[in-house]
């Protein structure tokens, strides 16, 4: 979550200069040779061959909507606000985890799950005109990522953590690709809008100092694929999760130190909600996994 935090500042900072799918590529590009690395160290290439071939399709998918929608939001909203909104994901994987997974949620997490829900509701500050757009834009996100993680459990199973980032980064080379071919050129550019803009801008190669942050967010992203990948491969979802809530901290002091983003008292209410159901889920699995630990040990191959 450090690395993805860093990540997302660096996107919204060069959100201005260059197309989302032309960081993408280049990101994904960076991010895939590291990762063929990885695989390597894990047992060689052979890994790649995996029987689940769908399923590897299903979850890179997902995970284009997520970042598309996510640095979309990003382009338009201060940085902690789009990520508060996107952290209500961990919840929604809490609650995805029993029709999907079976494993076990009780009163009290529903109960968090809500108050996130609430959270949520407050930051999209419905009104007379309804929800801005680029306010919906993390909760596509959040589903998507959500939805995601769940396909990544059922994946880690059989297939190692290096092999799913790898799929990952794949589908980004290949969509972001498909992006620059269609729009590329700019000629669907110009209508002011932050988010339209940093989708339709037209393709620019970087600067000095533009390529290396674009080189940065590879690095990043292909660590945090990976760990997170080991993660939700190794450990319950339910228990897990609530730990990325360390990245909205982080968010909050970059967008303070960067851009000045002040949350006001309507943003800090939804952002308590939110946090407060994912600390809650995370304490109430605490006291659970004290129980399920003994009688459940992580097998020896993990």
């Amino acid at each position: 979550m450090v690395a993805l935090s860093l990540q997302d500042m660096v996107i919204k900072w060069i959100s201005g200069s260059y197309p989302l799918h032309e960081i993408i590529l280049a990101r994904a590009t960076i991010a895939v040779v590291l990762t063929l690395g990885m695989v390597h160290m894990e047992g060689g290439f052979a890994l790649l061959g995996t029987r689940r071939p769908v399923l590897h399709l299903m979850r890179g998918c997902l995970l284009v909507v997520a970042n598309v929608a996510y640095f979309l939001a990003l382009a338009s909203m201060p940085l902690a606000e789009a990520m508060a909104i996107f952290f209500v994901a961990p919840l929604l994987i809490t609650a995805l985890s029993v029709p999907f997974l079976g494993e076990t949620v009780g009163p009290w997490r529903w109960f968090a799950v809500l108050a996130g829900l609430v959270g949520v509701a407050v930051m999209l500050r419905p009104g007379a005109d309804g929800v801005a757009f680029v306010a919906v834009l993390p909760i596509v996100a959040a589903m998507s990522y959500a939805v995601m993680q769940i396909i990544t459990r059922r994946l880690g199973q059989t297939d190692k953590a290096s092999v799913m980032a790898f799929y990952v980064q794949f589908s980004f080379i290949v969509v972001s690709g498909a992006m620059g071919l269609a729009v590329g050129d700019g000629r669907f550019a110009g209508s002011g809008d932050a988010s339209l803009e940093f989708l339709l801008r037209a393709w620019s190669v970087p600067s000095g100092v533009d390529a290396m942050l674009i080189a940065v967010c590879g690095i990043l992203i292909a660590i945090a694929a990976y760990l997170l990948s080991q993660a939700y491969r190794i450990a319950n979802a339910a228990v897990l999760t609530p730990f990325e809530y360390t990245a909205l901290p982080l968010a909050l002091l970059w967008g303070f130190l960067v851009w000045g983003d002040r949350p006001d008292a309507t943003s800090l209410l939804g952002i308590g909600l939110i946090v407060g159901g994912g600390i809650f889920v995370f304490y109430r699995e605490t006291i659970h996994g004290r129980l399920v630990a003994a009688r459940r040990p992580l097998p020896r191959d993990r």
